[in-house]
């Protein structure tokens, strides 16, 4: 703590000598990434190739495998990173919310210490972005063509594909837009891979010609979970919409918008809004193929198999662009001389699932939307090519991001700053045990509310509103397929972790567990499952 008191002191007294030792800190951010999907990760897409350049970041700094988020979903996963705060202390729970800008986070500390600040692209808490000398964010969810930006000075439109132009605007202020004699935090925060997965142009043509590797759990019928399981509404089959998420019947001409009064605005907003080559590439691309499955006449798992083919490569083409933004400012600090005193992080904002156990967006407490991926690099500090086991959050960011730069880590912040793990060490206090709590319910997708608390052999699940466990042992079921609530033999590791959950709600002051009313924004949906008709 002494030490943190001297750099902050040094660098409020001589901010220039300061700003020397500083280092820069490029926080690169995507949506929905799920760490399967990303070829360092060794997962099951791997295959495929996605991220060549964010491998190549892994092979220079420090992979981190135990990397899990608080509350699987895109604004709180943002209010936590920003705030180093729990949802139920930053304010901001669900996408419903608004997030509280006068609140401490972790760009307002580093700005008065004298870095610059800059932010562009997906923002998603609603209000005004606070903390930022510099900032071009998306209204809301954004568009993936010629999206709108809010600006301090209002909005504009810039034409393009989303993932490019927050690059470019990235890359614009890292050589025009700041004082080159100060330290900078530069966070790049990326639509993609998010729903509706529509790629750039130059994307289309990726994995035309072969099969993206299908989950070993594509058709699990969820029989030993408890039973929100069973009656969600985030399945490939019965509720990945063929119009909506996967274009069928949209390209040759718009119909069928409000279909069953279902619609996700992402699409049908980007067809009208794209401009006449666009369009034509977009429809010379996909006409063919949806002839081509009108004329199959697919039904039943052979369905599902064509929806999960479109899904993943559309899926896997956004994230193919991100991964081009990542080599861009890789190459561009390289080019400014910039790489020697520059932290660059990589992570989304939770997992995804990419068509395992039949789903696809995120939300739950099981593996596939709990891990996040996280990779930083930081030259003369972190091993190249390292990789840590510890139980790590987004909810340590912020801490990491100011120890860092030397500045003292408020106490009120709940997480643990990463850097003696980025400096290869292995703290002997350091967590045996994640908390997780996700609120957003009744709502899209009826998944419940629910917390839990992980080790790094077990989880622990309340479906507290129902009154429902679930218990898995990670070692012999790392797929989440077995149940064991009510399993004697585990009789003693569920007492032991009904303990840990009810002493981690107590450490974070977390007085939220069934306290909760619908959100009133949220009474509107539906409380019952439905299926969505895929007539062909």
């Amino acid at each position: 703590m002494r030490s943190h008191t001297l750099a902050l002191l040094l660098a409020t007294c001589f901010p220039l000598l300061a700003s020397a030792k500083q280092p820069n800190i490029v926080f690169i951010f995507s949506d929905d990434h799920a760490p399967h999907a990303i070829g360092a990760y060794d997962g099951w897409l791997k295959s495929a190739n996605p991220t060549p350049n964010i491998d190549k970041l892994a092979s220079q700094g420090m992979l981190f495998r135990n990397s899990f988020c608080t509350n699987s979903i895109c604004g709180p996963s943002r209010a936590v990173i920003i705030t180093g705060k729990h949802s139920h202390k930053n304010g901001f729970m669900n996408n419903g919310n608004n997030f509280d800008g006068s609140q401490q986070t972790f760009p307002k500390l580093l700005q008065k210490i004298g870095y610059q600040t800059a932010m562009f692209g997906k923002w998603h808490l609603k209000s005004q972005p606070q903390g930022f000398d510099k900032w071009m964010v998306l209204p809301g969810q954004g568009l993936y063509y010629n999206p709108d930006l809010l600006t301090k000075d209002g909005k504009t439109q810039i034409e393009g594909h989303c993932t490019d132009i927050v690059t470019n605007l990235a890359v614009d202020w890292l050589k025009k837009g700041r004082d080159q004699e100060k330290p900078f935090l530069l966070m790049c925060q990326h639509k993609a891979p998010h729903r509706n997965w529509m790629p750039a142009l130059r994307h289309l043509h990726l994995w035309a010609d072969e099969d993206i590797p299908e989950p070993a759990t594509l058709f699990d019928d969820w029989k030993d979970n408890a039973s929100p399981a069973r009656w969600q509404e985030l399945e490939i089959d019965g509720h990945m919409d063929l119009t909506f998420d996967l274009f069928y019947n949209l390209t040759p001409q718009f119909k069928g918008l409000s279909r069953q009064g279902k619609f996700d605005k992402s699409a049908w907003r980007n067809m009208f809004r794209m401009t006449p080559t666009q369009l034509t590439a977009w429809r010379a691309h996909y006409a063919p193929l949806d002839a081509a499955l009108k004329k199959a006449n697919l039904k039943g798992k052979d369905l599902v198999r064509w929806k999960y083919q479109r899904y993943a490569k559309n899926y896997l083409r956004c994230v193919r662009g991100v991964d081009e933004s990542v080599g861009t400012l890789m190459r561009t600090l390289q080019e400014m001389g910039l790489n020697d005193n520059t932290i660059v992080v990589y992570s989304s904002d939770q997992g995804f699932y990419v068509g395992d156990h039949g789903w696809f967006d995120k939300r739950w407490m099981y593996e596939e939307s709990l891990l996040m991926p996280l990779i930083i690099k930081w030259p003369g500090v972190t091993k190249p090519g390292s990789t840590n086991t510890q139980l790590v959050q987004n909810l340590d960011y912020a801490e990491t991001f100011l120890e860092a730069a030397g500045v003292a880590i408020p106490k009120d912040m709940q997480g643990q700053s990463l850097v003696p793990l980025l400096k290869g060490g292995k703290p002997k206090e350091w967590r045996d045990s994640i908390y997780y709590h996700y609120y957003e319910y009744p709502s899209v997708h009826q998944v419940p509310r629910h917390n839990g608390v992980r080790t790094d052999r077990y989880k622990l699940i309340h479906f507290y509103e129902f009154d429902e466990w679930e218990f898995y042992d990670l070692q012999e079921d790392p797929d989440e397929l077995q149940n064991l609530y009510q399993d004697e033999k585990y009789t003693s590791q569920i007492s032991e972790l009904k303990n840990r959950l009810e002493g981690l709600r107590k450490k974070y002051e977390d007085d939220t567990v069934g306290s909760l009313k619908p959100a009133p924004w949220r009474k509107k949906h539906r409380t019952k499952q439905f299926r969505v008709l895929n007539d062909l």
